[in-house]
């Protein structure tokens, strides 16, 4: 049994190796095809890549200015905040420190354009990526307690809004108008 299997094992190897003899040729041209579309097919997607990138750039340029002017709303807010922390000068401080943090940061937003922007916040999160990780749980964190904070607030202005049906008020429009009798008789 063995000798048999052997023999026919030999005999499709060299069926196989005739035809792989044959198809090889195919094999290669298919694989030059192949290999041509998916290099056509990388450099489009290169190609719309660049230019979404292009035109989220431009987007974000002109979408800045409105970007710094806003955290130097916030920087104005917290200077506005600490006039309550007269009482407090370290608490008072350290609002300050970080109201003139924040029109910085503004002032660097306008000054530089998007992309340095980009590379200097992925330098940032190469050097510390432990304080990035916590600064983004940080932010998870607030933003999780302002929609569950936004959500309780809706919750009551619908439970406000809704006012229980009035008994009286269903029974006059569903029920005949009275008349002088006693009902039954």
């Amino acid at each position: 049994m063995s000798a048999g299997h052997q023999t026919g094992a030999k005999q499709n190897s060299s069926g196989a190796s005739g035809q792989q003899g044959s198809a090889a040729p195919d094999w290669d041209g298919l694989k030059d095809d192949v290999s041509e579309i998916a290099d056509a097919a990388l450099d489009r997607g290169r190609g719309l890549l660049g230019s979404a990138r292009d035109q989220a750039t431009g987007f974000l340029d002109q979408r800045k200015d409105g970007v710094a002017q806003s955290v130097v709303e916030l920087a104005q807010s917290l200077r506005e905040t600490t006039e309550s922390f007269a009482d407090r000068p370290n608490l008072h401080g350290i609002v300050d420190t970080a109201a003139g943090s924040l029109e910085q940061l503004a002032d660097q937003i306008r000054d530089r354009s998007v992309a340095e922007i980009f590379t200097d916040l992925e330098a940032i999160m190469r050097r510390r990526p432990v304080t990035v990780a916590v600064a983004t749980l940080a932010v998870g964190f607030l933003a999780a307690r302002f929609v569950k904070a936004s959500a309780e607030g809706m919750r009551d202005d619908v439970r406000q809004s809704r006012q229980p049906p009035r008994i009286g008020a269903q029974a006059q429009t569903h029920a005949p108008a009275p008349s002088g009798g006693v009902a039954g008789t």
